[in-house]
């Protein structure tokens, strides 16, 4: 199990706002797919959690590509994604740092509190849809993605977070 990350690291969005991790939970759970933008392996997940997010853009769940990297390289990584989702920035690593998250990517739930109700690393469907089982919980909403699809990678480790 991941730790409860700092509610005092600050992320920004690539408009530049920035808050703590605190104030971006206020309002919200957020459900993160962690990148990172300098391997193939985030990429290969891009479509998968565009896919998702898709799915619970209405719900009360701020879903967000969170992108260990600048503004800049965040969005050449992310392409057209950049513009259809919630971005926020980790160029430090200190969320991935401050979660102990050890492969890339990830699928990271977490309460307004911080408290971690569900994460995978690197792609695994089962593992995914574990942490989806526990949005869909959360937010009661039964809109429930379906995991894999024809469309999506094959299981894959991911990459070390810290490296």
């Amino acid at each position: 199990m991941l730790d409860a990350p700092s509610t005092d690291i600050k992320l920004e969005t690539l408009t530049g706002h920035t808050h703590t991790l605190a104030e971006w939970l206020v309002v919200f759970n957020l459900m993160g797919v962690v990148i990172d933008p300098y391997t193939h392996q985030s990429g290969w997940i891009l479509p998968t959690a565009s896919r998702l997010f898709l799915v619970y853009e209405e719900a009360d769940v701020r879903c967000a590509f969170v992108v260990c990297s600048d503004a800049h390289g965040a969005r050449s990584f992310l392409g057209r994604f950049a513009d259809e989702h919630f971005v926020l920035l980790d160029p430090e690593r200190e969320f991935v740092r401050s979660l102990g998250l050890e492969r890339l990517p990830a699928l990271v739930h977490l309460a307004q509190d911080a408290s971690v109700l569900g994460a995978a690393q690197g792609w695994n469907a089962g593992e995914w849809s574990d942490v989806i089982d526990g949005v869909e919980e959360a937010m009661d909403w039964r809109a429930r993605p379906v995991l894999p699809t024809a469309d999506d990678p094959g299981n894959f480790e991911g990459t070390p977070a810290l490296s």
